[in-house]
């Protein structure tokens, strides 16, 4: 088993013991009597979250660069033959995801390359699963596998105009005339994008592969160059040791890739460098050459360029050759990948539910906290009374009574902020809403059609996303306008009423406004504004701005997911508080009314109140043994987690 496979087996282990704890947690809550609807819907949450969890890694090369063997190399080695179809020339055609749903058997799914005529993007397709064709994958048979993805790298050819009209073809460009046959007819991709539903160990545990096609598909396809490499935990660029970085290498690097987080270059196919007639030296000087050469000219560090033999890995793997593993030099790729990309995946989503737990979690406690003080400072009223005459009773009941009034009229007043709340909470909408957001893609199309020049196009789409990044910020201060006054009154019951209440929970829509930045740095990459426009850029630019606003929508309609859950837990503890207030508050006045007409003897209801006290008291270490329990299940590294098992 690589470093890699074990590493990311652990991180599942890692992520079903928190969904286990975040169960239990869960389930203790919905059963006590301090169930509440908006904790419980916060929890649940919190588990989708973890179940949807996805890590994916694209591989990004120009053609016969040895990509899909390293695929088969990495994850596949273990059928005992390659699965990706890998050989000279091209054999990736179209973008390629390979990841598993339980919902649908085995099978490869295909989009018709003449979808790229309509204006939908690849992602809005996913959900239309008519104009799939859907071929099964028969799991039992490495060849009959290895037969299904061939399907992949099918061509066909179509007319010069055709082309054009899917944005496959630039007249422009000086080698365009090389992919013309005699007949006058161009070769392109059968498919447009390909999904492939496979039960392999690793994609059952939420790994999402992505096999890119070559420069001309990333530069064509904006899926890749919008969502799929862009959100890509880790991207791995794959060059031959033998030509080391040409000018189509740098283009992809610079215009798609760039350095950051998860970024990795392999460097394929040192193989090629073992000669018979060279010492083991000379071969490890060539190759540091190379290794220092392409670090210099990507702008990276060496350590990020890990030269491999995929091909030698992966014979290696399948005849169990240490030796000949070693010399392909797989295993520090696998390490690297290992150790830099799963960490860190689970460090984001640590952090990410660790928020969110700490918030559910001492909304509990603050709850259970003041169960047990008001059940405290009842007894010790009750136990105030003995020996008592009726006008002390009488006189504590008119003070009961006055808190009550009290209380009562902070809640009337509180009427009138939830009402602020609920105009505050519409006025989001109206610069988030979907139907304002589609009536921009609308408009913008609208003066795309009515313009035939370049500048005319670009100012359209930068007017898009000018006034949809405004909306954005609009809807931002609304939220910020929410907070505060959210804030004010949770310190205002606080303070009147003795409610242990913490800051409201923070929201904001900042990540959604950069995200909508970055949608837009990517555009201006693609079309660089001193670069006037072909025919057949043109077209691209039209095909470029429909993937942009399909992306443009996912960020909304999870910005207004988002809004709308925040905007139902964010008084949930208020109203917990109070309803839990109000309780006590009732169940104080019930309790010395029936001692004030001989119901119920003063002893009695002491011993009742201390009951209580120790039926709270062991509520409140149960929950705070789950809250332990949890928070440990989420700090756990995958070392321990190893050690464990």
């Amino acid at each position: 088993m690589s470093n890699l496979v074990q590493k990311f087996q652990e991180y599942s282990e890692w992520r079903k013991g928190v969904a286990r704890a975040l169960e239990q947690y869960r389930a203790w809550i919905g059963g006590s009597d301090m169930a509440d609807p908006a904790a419980d819907q916060r929890l649940s949450r919190l588990m989708e979250r973890l179940v949807d969890d996805k890590l994916s890694i694209a591989f990004v090369a120009e053609f016969s660069r040895g990509k899909s063997e390293l695929i088969n190399a990495i994850f596949f080695a273990d059928y005992g033959q390659r699965i990706l179809p890998s050989s000279a020339g091209r054999t990736t055609m179209c973008p390629t995801e390979l990841l598993y749903d339980d919902t649908i058997p085995p099978c490869i799914r295909l989009l018709p390359i003449e979808t790229r005529s309509e204006t939908q993007s690849t992602s809005e397709y996913k959900g239309q699963s008519h104009v799939w064709t859907v071929l099964p994958l028969n799991i039992s048979s490495g060849d009959g596998m290895l037969e299904a993805f061939k399907q992949v790298s099918l061509t066909k050819k179509v007319t010069i105009d055709v082309a054009k009209s899917y944005g496959l073809f630039d007249e422009e460009d000086p080698d365009a005339a090389l992919e013309v046959d005699e007949n006058g007819m161009v070769e392109i991709s059968q498919w447009r994008h390909a999904i492939v539903n496979f039960p392999h160990p690793l994609l059952k545990e939420g790994l999402i592969i992505v096999d890119t096609p070559g420069l001309n598909a990333i530069g064509t396809e904006p899926e890749l160059t919008l969502n799929l490499i862009p959100n890509a935990h880790a991207v791995l660029f794959i060059l031959a040791a033998d030509t080391g970085v040409t000018k189509s290498d740098i283009d992809v690097w610079r215009n798609h890739i760039g350095s950051g987080p998860g970024r990795m270059v392999v460097l394929n196919k040192i193989d090629s460098m073992w000669d018979e007639l060279r010492t083991h030296e000379e071969i490890e000087t060539q190759l540091a050459r190379q290794v220092a050469t392409v670090a210099h000219t990507l702008a990276l560090e060496e350590k990020q360029i890990f030269p491999v033999s995929a091909q030698k890995g992966l014979v290696a793997k399948i005849n169990k050759d240490a030796p000949l593993l070693a010399k392909s030099r797989l295993p520090a790729l696998e390490y690297a990948l290992s150790k830099e990309l799963i960490p860190a995946k689970q460090s984001i989503i640590r952090s990410q539910l660790a928020a969110e737990v700490t918030e559910i979690t001492s909304a509990q406690q603050a709850i259970i906290n003041s169960r047990g003080r008001n059940v405290v400072e009842q007894m010790l009223e009750l136990k105030s009374l003995r020996g008592k005459n009726m006008n002390v009773i009488e006189h504590m009941m008119k003070r009961v009574d006055a808190e009550k009034k009290e209380f009562d009229a902070s809640l009337i007043r509180m009427q009138g902020t939830r009402a602020v709340f609920t105009r505050l909470s519409t006025e989001v909408y109206t610069s988030l809403g979907m139907d304002i957001l589609r009536e921009e893609i609308r408009k913008t199309r609208e003066a795309m059609e009515k313009s035939y020049l370049s500048v005319g196009l670009r100012d359209a789409i930068k007017q898009f996303f000018a006034q949809v990044k405004l909306n954005l910020i609009v809807s931002n201060k609304k939220t910020d306008e929410i907070s505060e006054m959210m804030s004010v009154m949770y310190r205002k019951f606080s303070t009147e009423h003795g409610l242990a209440l913490s800051a409201p929970m923070a929201f904001s829509l900042e990540k959604y406004i950069k995200e909508l930045e970055a949608i837009e740095v990517v555009y201006q990459k693609q079309f660089n504004a001193t670069t006037m426009l072909t025919n057949t850029r043109v077209a691209l630019v039209h095909k470029f701005f429909d993937s942009v606003a399909a992306r443009v929508k996912q960020n909304f309609l999870q910005a207004n997911k988002d809004v709308e859950a925040w905007q139902k837990v964010v008084m949930a503890p208020l109203e917990a508080q109070i309803r839990e207030h109000k309780a006590q508050l009732k169940n104080r006045m019930q309790s010395i009314q029936r001692i004030h007409m001989a119901t119920d003897s003063l002893e009695d209801k002491i011993a009742s109140f201390e009951a209580l006290q120790s039926e709270v008291d062991a509520q409140k270490n149960s929950l705070l043994a789950l809250e332990n329990k949890l928070k440990a299940a989420l700090s756990a590294d995958l070392n321990a987690l190893r050690a464990a098992a």
